[in-house]
């Protein structure tokens, strides 16, 4: 079952260990605003299969995803609505992932960057080839991660890390993300595909009203808080000055001068 955008597919395979495979050639799989609001309704059809117990999303042309589609930011952010509409259908399709009452694995190779990254720490489990590099890097562009892509940074590396991370949009290699508690897995990169499905198949044998409840019940204990004046607050940075300048030097490919 695949979903097809103008530049990109998203490729579900259903099945009992299902997989949800981003597929944008030429862009490391960054991910369209027709990607993003694509998944809720994915998500539910998951939800509704009784077959499916356990999800591996992974990434076309070894990588996950380089993010949001920077191509799409002059359209997407031109007023302060289209920026609010925007952003609110990144938030519904991170929201629809972490909601999944089944197991959830991202498969990790390459790039797994800013929104990327954001839909990794979406899933319940991150396993990485050791050759994968992580960066979160809204500071070079003048915005800010969503409050619960970064209430769910903290929850894995601990408030000091994720200010670093966060701070200095810098880039983390596998062995640094393990380490810290980023990732769960680092493996060799002809492991990670066996190794994973391996991982998913064991879930697979499990309970799943069991699998079901603890997710639940973890999710509900790490919930982030609602802070709708931070959103706004956010979402109205993709109108500013800074993003305006960090978006195209981006495309550019230069500094930007803040």
């Amino acid at each position: 079952m695949t979903e097809s955008f103008a530049d990109g597919r998203l490729i579900l395979a259903p099945g009992r260990i299902a997989r949800l495979t981003l597929d944008v050639p030429g862009a490391r799989n960054a991910i369209s605003r027709a990607m993003w609001a694509a998944l809720p309704e994915i998500a539910g059809r998951l939800a509704a299969d009784p077959e499916t117990r356990v999800l591996v999303m992974t990434g076309a042309q070894g990588s996950f995803s380089a993010g949001a589609d920077i191509r799409e930011f002059e359209e997407t952010y031109a007023t302060p609505d289209s920026a609010v509409a925007a952003n609110a259908h990144v938030r519904a399709g991170l929201q629809a992932v972490r909601d999944l009452t089944m197991p959830v694995i991202a498969m990790i190779e390459g790039a797994c960057v800013g929104g990327g990254c954001g839909l990794a720490l979406a899933c319940d489990l991150r396993f990485a080839a050791d050759t994968a590099v992580f960066a979160i890097t809204p500071a070079r562009l003048g915005i800010a991660y969503g409050v619960a892509e970064t209430w769910a940074l903290m929850d894995k590396v601990g408030p000091a890390r994720a200010r670093d991370i966060l701070f200095s949009a810098r880039s983390l290699p596998a062995t640094e993300a393990l380490a810290i508690g980023l990732i769960d897995r680092a493996l060799p990169a002809e492991r990670l595909g066996p190794e994973t499905l391996a991982y998913a198949e064991t879930l697979a044998t499990l309970s799943p009203a069991s699998l079901r409840m603890t997710k639940t019940t973890l999710n509900a204990l790490s919930a982030p808080p609602e802070r709708a004046d931070l959103t706004r607050a956010i979402d109205a940075l993709f109108t500013g000055p800074d993003f305006a300048e960090g978006r195209h030097a981006f495309l550019a490919k230069r500094r930007p001068s803040f």
